[in-house]
């Protein structure tokens, strides 16, 4: 055990999407695991005005665990940030290629030659924008075609409000053919817009063909948390994992908090998210998702989203991970003896 100074907080961060860390901090476990400890928990969606937001793109803060969006993940790392990858999730998200009220485009093949919506936000990392290239890249990759046999138009987005505000305004006023939207804010957006779904990526049979910000989603740790206290990234992980477990479970419990979450109401969570969403937020390092991973960063490079290439293998330590099925483990025998794991 490291003889470094036990920190007084751990931050952790997620995003408006399922993650066993929205279940764990919504059941009160993280702050419970380490409060006999003296150590806070404390997330930095919900933290004071103080709390360092940029650090969810930046992972610029040492004691921070993040579960979210692939793209930023690997922007920090490209940029030299010394995070590890510690867990992948694979969950089926609502990804749709949206067009106009009464269009007749319908099928991958269709897009070709229209002209696709691709965002601009003045943000450091466009996560936005590398998610609309990756999904109709994905779409035309589907029909064996390239963002070549397409128009890609910018729309800048810069003070609209809403979540695709900024390509459905454009879709209504006739500037674009189709709209790229994922997660259960667009299901309620394009309601109100009345746009109409021309692919769902969600049934593209290729799971490389729906690989974006969210698929894989990556959990990422700090190299000097690991370094200085690997058993407090390990109790971490392993409340993660009791959270997955439990939500296995409790399919309308993790509906209440991913609504909650996502900031969607219950048909916006039920479009967005598939059957059996529960049971799927357990983290892994699977050669397929690691293999899924060093895709989206090789197409993040090519796209200029990435100032250095990111070996998605040496990014990745298995050992966090492994050691919390351990301590999970060890402490569900405890609890209740032997039982069948729900992972």
């Amino acid at each position: 055990m490291s003889h470094a100074p036990v920190p007084d907080t751990l931050w952790f961060t997620r995003c408006p999407v399922p993650t066993a860390t929205g279940v764990a901090a919504d059941r009160g476990w993280l702050a419970a695991e380490f409060a006999p400890d003296g150590i806070a928990v404390r997330s930095l969606q919900d933290d004071d005005p103080g709390a360092d937001r940029a650090a969810h793109f930046t992972h610029a803060l040492p004691g921070l665990f993040r579960e979210g969006g692939n793209v930023p993940a690997l922007w920090a790392r490209s940029r030299g940030e010394r995070t590890r990858l510690v867990g992948l999730t694979w969950i089926e998200e609502h990804q749709a290629v949206l067009v106009a009220p009464g269009s007749p485009v319908r099928g991958a093949a269709a897009l070709r030659g229209l002209r696709l919506a691709v965002p601009r936000h003045s943000v450091p990392i466009d996560f936005w924008r590398a998610m609309a290239l990756r999904g109709f890249e994905g779409v035309l990759a589907s029909a064996g075609y390239g963002l070549d046999d397409a128009v890609l138009v910018d729309v800048p987005a810069d003070g609209h409000r809403g979540q695709w505000a900024a390509e459905l305004d454009a879709l209504r006023r006739g500037e674009v053919d189709a709209v790229y939207v994922k997660g259960a804010l667009a299901v309620e957006a394009a309601r109100r817009a009345g746009a109409e779904v021309a692919v769902a990526l969600d049934e593209l049979p290729d799971p490389a063909h729906r690989v974006n910000n969210g698929t894989p989603r990556p959990l990422t740790v700090h190299q000097d948390l690991l370094d200085r206290h690997p058993e407090l990234v390990d109790r971490f992980l392993a409340v993660l994992l009791r959270a997955a477990d439990w939500a296995a479970g409790e399919p309308a419990e993790v509906a209440r908090i991913l609504g909650a979450e996502t900031g969607a109401g219950a048909e916006g969570v039920a479009g967005a998210y598939r059957a059996g969403t529960h049971r799927t937020l357990h983290p892994d390092l699977s050669d397929i998702r690691l293999d899924l991973l060093a895709r989206q960063e090789e197409a993040l490079r090519a796209h200029g989203f990435l100032p250095e290439a990111v070996d998605v293998g040496d990014w990745a330590d298995p050992e966090p991970l492994r050691r919390a099925h351990r301590i999970a483990s060890a402490a569900g025998l405890a609890a209740s003896g032997p039982r069948r794991s729900t992972a």
